[in-house]
Order: C-alpha cells, then sequence, then structure tokens
C-alpha cells in the first residue's frame, strides 16, 4: 500500500509544472485587461488614484501600477523572472485588496477582495515554487521548479 501510494505521489508530481503554468496563464490573462485599461486610459487613471482613491503622488503610482501589470502580463505569460515580477504584483493586490476592494466584503460579485485575493496566492504560489518547467526562467536560469 505505501509503495502503491509513493507511486501515485511521483505521478502526481509530474503534473506541477503544468499546475505552474495554467496559473502563469490564467494570472497573464486576469491582469490584461486592468492593464490594457490603464494603458489606454491613463489620464482617467491618474484622476481616479487621486480624486477617488485619494492615493499620494497619483501620477507616480498610476506609472508604477500600470507598469508592473503590463511588464506582468509579458513576464508571466513567458515564464520569465517569474519570481521576482510576483513581488510587485503581489503588492499591487495588497494595495487593491485594502484600498478598493476591502469596504466592499469578500464576494466579488459586489466588488470584494475576493478576485485580488485569489490573485495574491496564485502569485505567492508562484513566488515560492517558480514558473516550473514550460518556462523561460527554466530555459535560461535552468530553474529547478
Amino acid at each position: 500500500m505505501i509503495n502503491l501510494i509513493k507511486k501515485l505521489t511521483e505521478k502526481m508530481n509530474t503534473l506541477q509544472s503544468f499546475s505552474l503554468l495554467l496559473v502563469r496563464l490564467v494570472l497573464a490573462y486576469g491582469l490584461y485587461g486592468p492593464a490594457m485599461k490603464k494603458l489606454m486610459g491613463f489620464e482617467n487613471i491618474v484622476i481616479w488614484f487621486d480624486q477617488g482613491l485619494h492615493l499620494p503622488f497619483p501620477w507616480l503610482n498610476a506609472v508604477m501600477a500600470t507598469s508592473t501589470e503590463v511588464a506582468g502580463v509579458i513576464l508571466l505569460t513567458l515564464g520569465l523572472l517569474t519570481r521576482f515580477i510576483s513581488i510587485p504584483l503581489m503588492v499591487i493586490m495588497v494595495v487593491a485588496i485594502t484600498v478598493v476592494h476591502g469596504s466592499h466584503g469578500f464576494t466579488a460579485s459586489d466588488n470584494g477582495f475576493e478576485i485580488p485575493l485569489y490573485y495574491f496566492l496564485m502569485l505567492f504560489i508562484l513566488f515560492t515554487n517558480g514558473a516550473g518547467t514550460f518556462s523561460l526562467d527554466k530555459l535560461i536560469f535552468k530553474d529547478e521548479k
């Protein structure tokens, strides 16, 4: 019985890189819309950051959020510098949760923090596990995962 469990576990472990690929692609897809909205309507984002969210340095924060999200879409799709881009993207998710979505509760249908929380958790998985076999990280840096 123990040998069977070990063999099954080994087979399941072979799916890890595929699951990391799926997480990367789902995140990239999920970030694409907000990144393009920020990029194409940049002045509106600056106004929203200033007048709607009352963030300090709204232009600078808009530049950082927009460039990070655009870079995130590209890098996550390619599996390039995955652990490194995960850090600023997790920061964006924390800001989104605390500043934008937190007061609306949990549920996504109420504009709550559900989706940014899920994104944060997926980014944390990528930060701790790397991009997986199907990535430029593996090809270029010989990342073990």
